[in-house]
């Protein structure tokens, strides 16, 4: 079976500046530079952000190999703590704000269309210490930040992202403790949340003010979306779902395509004292700051069952459901995660139905695998043909519900080279391109070849009993 694409499809990577470009060059630490060098025990192997893959120095051989293998257009970010030698003061990093231009200059020179996000879970760390994003004074030195980037590199990047997975800062910060500075305060949390909300709305109206001659000038946000499935069909577990949802995914997907709060969030918030600090002013700055698209990132669903009697008193979301492992399901177990390809129809379908049909794009999909070299052969090349099945099973659905009407636009693996994964650094390996941390060398895997071929002929033959012969990894 051919599963066909249109011509006009976005084929591409996602990556991010903390995660490959290393800290040469930078003045100022982020939350995560600060962490490693305050605790590098917490890190997979002690390996923090200092080298990373090190676009820095390669960006212009990555940005060839980008385009060996058929890269139509790529997604990374600038980091907050390059542009500026100071945050608070906002003096401009000269070599900072060269860098990204000679970088997204390579990119456009080789046709490949440049999407940028301003905010990769990269915090600067002076401004984590006053509060982050509970904080006005950090919101408005966010917007001050994303506005000189309009102004720096408005004529090289075709799309634009406020955040990418806001949710996530709030969940391993400042809800389970997992990510710097190791919070654990549900009200703080919230906080935080409704702020990044304000922050990318803020934004997101400064965007469209400057822009306001020019369509073809569009923002967006990157949102990790993850379906709940209740365990049973029981009302228990359906309402355990339901508030899963609401609290993980549709708090972001409202605010952001439709500009609301939903009445159901308020009154949960307001029932469980958990109603953040706001004024009626900035509800009014969010309603007015719908994007133009949409960034769905999308790597496993969520699963739960009515929450345990014990955990009632609870401080974290786990008072209102508990997780449930679904016996039948198939797992990633490199990265514990459940592999659901189905789950991106049902996510296309919801925004179909329910956020307008706003325009979007997958903008990650992938599977990390531990100790690739498993897969290598004598000259270095990897054949991670699970790679391949994988982004076949997801492409295959996702074709489905474009042909159902859905609008989506592309596709962004995550991604294009092996690269730094925050508390997890190199444990697993994402990329088309793996990396050799010792010499930095780039060496093109299996997938990047057939991503190649995709790209280029926007279909691929599909054969899904031959894909389900490799169901365990």
């Amino acid at each position: 079976m051919k599963i066909k694409f249109k011509k006009d499809f976005m084929w591409g990577t996602a990556t991010s500046g903390p995660q490959t470009e290393g800290f040469m060059g930078k003045k100022e630490k982020n939350i995560m530079d600060y962490w490693f060098e305050k605790n590098p025990e917490d890190f997979y192997s002690k390996v923090g952000p200092t080298l990373t893959s090190d676009f820095y120095s390669n960006y212009e051989k990555d940005v060839e190999m980008m385009s060996q293998i058929g890269l139509n257009s790529f997604r990374t970010s600038i980091q907050w703590t390059r542009i500026y030698n100071d945050v608070e003061t906002e003096e401009i990093n000269q070599n900072g704000v060269q860098f990204y231009r000679n970088y997204f200059k390579e990119l456009k020179n080789k046709n490949i269309k440049l999407i940028v996000n301003l905010f990769h879970f990269d915090m600067p760390i002076k401004f984590e210490k006053k509060g982050g994003f509970t904080n006005n004074f950090v919101i408005d030195k966010y917007v001050s930040y994303a506005k000189k980037c309009f102004e720096l590199f408005g004529d090289l990047v075709d799309l634009w992202s406020t955040f990418n997975e806001p949710i996530v800062p709030v969940e391993c910060c400042y809800i389970y403790g997992l990510f710097y500075p190791k919070i654990k305060n549900l009200n703080y949390a919230i906080q935080a949340g409704y702020g990044t909300i304000l922050a990318h709305s803020k934004v997101v109206n400064v965007f469209h003010d400057l822009f306001s001659n020019d369509k073809n000038k569009k923002i967006s946000i990157i949102l990790n979306v993850t379906p709940t499935y209740p365990a049973t069909n029981e009302p228990k577990d359906i309402k355990s779902a339901e508030i899963r949802d609401m609290i993980f995914n549709k708090v972001f997907l409202d605010a952001c395509v439709k500009g609301i709060f939903s009445d159901e969030l308020v009154n949960f918030l307001k029932d469980n004292s958990l109603l953040p600090n706001y004024s009626v002013h900035e509800l009014e700055i969010i309603k007015k700051s719908k994007i133009d698209f949409l960034g769905v990132n999308y790597y496993q669903p969520g699963r739960v069952k009515e929450a345990l009697k014990e955990n009632m008193n609870s401080q974290f979301p786990n008072k209102w459901f508990e997780e449930y492992i679904w016996p039948e399901r198939r797992i990633n177990p490199y990265r514990g995660w459940e592999i659901h390809p189905e789950t991106i129809y049902n996510i296309a379908m919801n925004i179909k139905n329910e956020y307008d049909n706003i325009p979007w794009f997958i903008s990650e999909n992938g599977i990390g695998v531990e100790n690739e070299n498993r897969f290598e052969d004598s000259t270095g090349f990897i054949n991670d043909q699970y790679r391949i099945d994988f982004v076949k099973e997801h492409l295959f659905w996702l074709n489905k519900a474009i042909s159902e009407g859905s609008n989506c636009f592309g596709y962004h693996m995550w991604t294009f080279i092996d690269c730094w994964s925050w508390a997890n650094a190199y444990k697993n390996r994402y990329g088309l391109i793996s990396l050799n941390l010792v010499n930095q060398k780039r060496t093109m895997k299996k997938s990047a070849l057939f991503f190649k071929e995709l790209s280029l002929n926007n279909s691929f033959e599909y054969n899904i009993n031959e894909i389900l012969k490799t169901k365990d990894l």
